[in-house]
């Protein structure tokens, strides 16, 4: 493994220790600022909404910069987010800076996953870019759990400034171990020609995949908690382990699916899909006894990121001529998907389906992603069959003839 991808993972992995501290701290939040739980809530939604407008904005605009130079800035931001956030004076001040928190987060690893690809070989370039997700997943098993004891002990400033100092350390690791390069001549037109690269309909149906495949997955953990302690009958004070449990499986099915997509990138996706419906479909089941219920936990994280890498590359092949603008977009549309996902499960509860009704919910998302994706890959036979078939008429003076390793 290229030394300069661990330094995509410490980066990776304070990004997702960020995002998904403040759901832990959301309780000491409102009672430290004097405001509602639901109030503290929209500290979730304004970080999200930071990575939906920041992830292809920042990528178009640094399209053209050296990469090495881009990904130090956007860690600078990220550290700048994350300590306004621990100073900020009230929750205006918090909530414009969670925004500033997520405005980084896309373009990262947009970024990030393009600088990966170069760094691999062809046949390994789906698990370089696993290897830098890594750093996301094992959030959830370290980062998460520890920035929430930090902050429950010492106050939820003191989490913020710790993740202050995990950017510092990314930086560091950046500058001394990611390769210089050179900033990239414009030839497509500037940021309009960058944006242009987002009009292509196989692109838009790999963010389509993204969004319906992993919203499936938020539909149904979005409300992992009741789940686990309504149906399954778990104390509350278990499910902080039980999580780290789905970071374990997340941890798992991203390698896996890193290592499958360089044999079948298509293949590990409709796969990850497919098992996505099957184990979201049973969670009725599995959520009857605890020890399946703890099972379910693991087989969530696994099959939802196996995915990952997959996506990632698709949407970078169907914009070539951006693939750091649409890897950005990508996790855009990995952050609608967390909101729709959550939205759409709790329509499955607030309509009385009962608690496990929104992994109901999210396995109809899961067969949507695989609709989806089927139509992608019939997009892409018939755009190939196109020139094959126009190659056939014109050789040999208007003599028919089948190109060489068709049918093969």
């Amino acid at each position: 493994m290229p030394l300069a991808l661990l330094a995509l993972a410490v980066g990776a992995f304070g990004i997702g220790t960020t995002e998904f501290v403040m759901m832990g701290l959301l309780p000491d939040v409102a009672d430290d600022l004097g405001i509602s739980v639901p109030t503290a809530g929209h500290l979730v939604s304004a970080y999200a909404l930071g990575v939906v407008i920041g992830a292809p904005l920042l990528a178009a605009l640094t399209a053209r910069m050296s990469r090495r130079t881009v990904l130090i800035g956007l860690m600078a931001l990220f550290i700048a987010g994350n300590a306004a956030s621990a100073f900020a004076p009230g929750h205006g001040w918090l909530l414009a800076a969670r925004f500033v928190s997520g405005l980084p987060h896309g373009a990262f690893f947009g970024v990030g996953a393009v600088v990966a690809t170069q760094l691999a070989a062809p046949e390994r370039r789906a698990r370089s870019v696993s290897l830098m997700f890594l750093g996301l997943t094992v959030a959830n098993v370290a980062g998460v759990p520890a920035a929430t004891l930090v902050g429950q002990h010492l106050g939820w400033r003191a989490a913020f400034l710790g993740v202050s100092a995990i950017g510092l350390a990314a930086i560091a690791t950046l500058a001394l171990l990611i390769p210089h390069d050179r900033a990239v001549a414009p030839t497509g037109g500037g940021l309009r020609g960058e944006l242009a690269a987002l009009r292509s309909l196989p692109v838009w149906l790999a963010l389509g995949t993204t969004v319906a495949g992993f919203g499936a997955l938020f539909s149904a953990y979005s409300y992992i908690t009741p789940m686990l302690t309504d149906a399954a009958g778990y104390g509350a004070g278990t499910v902080t382990v039980l999580l780290a449990l789905f970071g374990v499986g997340a941890t798992v099915g991203n390698l896996l699916g890193g290592r499958l997509a360089d044999h079948s990138l298509r293949g590990t996706l409709f796969g990850g899909l497919a098992s996505l419906v099957v184990v979201l479909g049973a969670f009725p089941l599995l959520m009857s006894a605890q020890w399946s219920a703890a099972a379910a936990v693991v087989l969530l994280g696994t099959a939802a990121f196996v995915t990952g890498s997959p996506l990632q590359l698709m949407v970078m092949e169907k914009a070539s001529s951006a693939p750091s603008l649409a890897s950005s977009a990508n996790q855009a549309a990995f952050n609608l998907a967390n909101a729709g996902g959550a939205w759409i499960g709790g329509l499955a509860l607030a309509a009385g389906l009962g608690t496990t009704s929104p992994a109901l919910a999210g396995a109809a998302l899961a067969v949507l992603g695989l609709g989806v994706a089927g139509a992608a890959y019939t997009v892409d036979r018939r755009r190939r069959a196109v020139p094959a078939a126009g190659h056939e008429r014109v050789v040999a003076g208007g003599m028919p003839q089948v190109p060489q390793g068709v049918g093969r």
